[in-house]
C-alpha cells in the first residue's frame, strides 16, 4: 500500500512515518509549504526553515523520499482569508478545522499522484470501520487527543486517512522518538495556529487589520478603564494581556461597530452561561443524531461537558451541565457519544 505521509518536522508526524515504514508500507513524505513569507518579510529569515530542515533530516535517516508541495495560494484562499474575515466581524475563528478538511485531507490529495492509497498524519485520533461507516474515535491521551480539530472531515476523507499514532499516548511517542534516535526527538511541540508557525497571532492581526484605538469599559460600572488598539485583538473570556491593575479582569463582550471591549471582574460566574445555539453542522457518519444527551467540547483540550442537544430547523440548542464564560460566536462545538466523535458545529450565539 502506498501512503503519503504529511511531515511537519515535529515529533508526532516523524514517529508516524517511522511506524508506517516498520509495518512495511511504501511511504513518501510530503512537506506542505504554507509559509506566508511575503506577508511577513519584515521578520527577516523565514521562521519555518527549521521545520523543513528537521523534515529533511528525519527522511534522510529513514531513507524515505521527501517532496515539498507548495500550497500557499490554497491556504490563503481556504484558511487565511476565513480567519481574517471572522476576526474582523468580532467572531472567534478556528483555522485548524479548515486546514484539516480543506487542505491536508482536501486539496493536498488533488495535488499528489492518485496511486497513493492513504494519507497519513501525526494526529492523535483513531479511525474504525464499523458497518461500512468510518468512525472517528478519541485517542487514549485525553490532553493530546485531536478529534476536536478533525470533526469536519467527511466519510470519504476518513476512508483515505491514517493516524498511526492514534493508539498511543504522548509519553509513548516521545519514547519511540528516542528509540528511533530521531533528529528531532527532543524538539518541543508546536503551539498556535497552523499557518503562522512562530509568528505571534497579534502580529498577524496587526499586519492585516492595523491598529484602531478604542476604549476598554467596565461593564458593571460603565467606567473607562483603559485603551486598546483594536477589538479584534481580544477574545471572549480572555484574561491575560489586558494590562490593567486591580484585576483579574475578563473580556465579557465586544462592540464591533463602536470598537469597545467590555470587561468585568465582578459576578464573573453570573456572566458565564451554559446554553448556546449552534449551526453549520458536519456529521461524520452522515447521519444527524437524535435529540438527546451527549458530550460537547467548545475548545481543544481534555475537558468535555455533558449536554443536551435539541434540534430546530437549521440550528440546535445546546444546554451544558456546566457554565463557561468563554463561549463565543464563531467557535466550534464538537459532539461526542462516549469515545466516538459525531461531528462539529459552529456557535451562532
Amino acid at each position: 500500500m502506498k501512503v503519503a505521509v504529511l511531515l511537519s518536522g515535529g515529533v508526532d508526524s516523524s514517529v508516524a512515518l517511522r511506524l508506517l515504514k516498520d509495518e512495511g508500507f511504501d511511504v513518501t513524505a510530503f512537506y506542505l509549504k504554507i509559509w506566508l513569507q511575503d506577508e511577513f518579510s519584515f521578520l527577516g529569515d523565514c521562521p519555518w526553515e527549521e521545520d523543513l530542515e528537521f523534515a529533511r533530516a528525519v527522511c534522510k535517516q529513514a531513507d524515505v523520499p521527501l517532496e515539498i508541495i507548495n500550497m500557499q495560494n490554497e491556504y490563503w484562499d481556504s484558511v487565511v482569508s476565513y480567519t481574517i474575515s471572522e476576526i474582523k466581524e468580532g467572531r472567534t475563528p478556528n483555522p485548524d478545522m479548515f486546514c484539516n478538511r480543506l487542505i491536508k485531507f482536501g486539496q493536498f490529495i488533488n495535488k499528489i499522484d492518485d496511486s497513493f492509497d492513504k494519507v497519513a498524519s501525526g494526529h492523535y485520533a483513531k479511525i474504525e470501520n464499523i458497518n461500512k461507516k468510518f468512525i472517528l474515535k478519541t485517542s487514549p491521551d485525553p490532553i493530546k487527543d485531536q478529534t476536536y480539530f478533525l470533526a469536519y472531515l467527511t466519510q470519504h476523507q476518513l476512508s483515505r486517512a491514517l493516524f498511526p499514532i492514534g493508539t498511543y499516548k504522548k509519553k509513548q511517542i516521545r519514547e519511540l522518538a528516542h528509540n528511533y534516535n530521531l533528529p528531532n526527538m527532543v524538539r518541543k511541540d508546536s503551539q498556535g495556529i497552523c499557518f503562522l508557525g512562530k509568528i505571534k497571532f497579534s502580529d498577524f492581526i496587526k499586519h492585516h487589520l492595523g491598529e484602531l484605538e478604542g476604549e476598554i469599559i467596565d461593564i458593571d460600572t460603565n467606567k473607562v478603564m483603559g485603551k486598546h488598539k483594536g477589538f479584534y485583538f481580544y477574545t471572549i473570556g480572555q484574561r491575560s494581556g489586558l494590562r490593567l491593575g486591580g484585576g483579574p479582569w475578563y473580556v465579557i463582550s465586544k462592540d464591533v461597530e463602536k470598537n469597545i471591549v467590555y470587561i468585568s471582574k465582578e459576578n464573573i460566574t453570573n456572566r458565564a452561561r451554559k446554553e448556546f445555539t449552534v449551526g453549520k453542522f458536519n456529521w461524520i457518519a452522515e447521519e444527524k443524531p437524535q435529540d438527546g444527551n451527549y458530550l460537547v467540547k467548545i475548545r481543544h483540550g481534555e475537558h468535555f461537558y455533558n449536554c443536551s442537544l435539541t434540534f430546530n430547523e437549521d440550528s440546535a440548542t445546546v444546554i451544558s451541565e456546566k457554565e463557561d464564560r468563554g463561549i463565543a460566536p464563531g467557535q466550534f462545538a464538537v459532539f461526542y457519544k462516549d469515545d466516538v466523535c459525531l461531528g462539529g458545529s459552529v456557535i451562532i450565539e
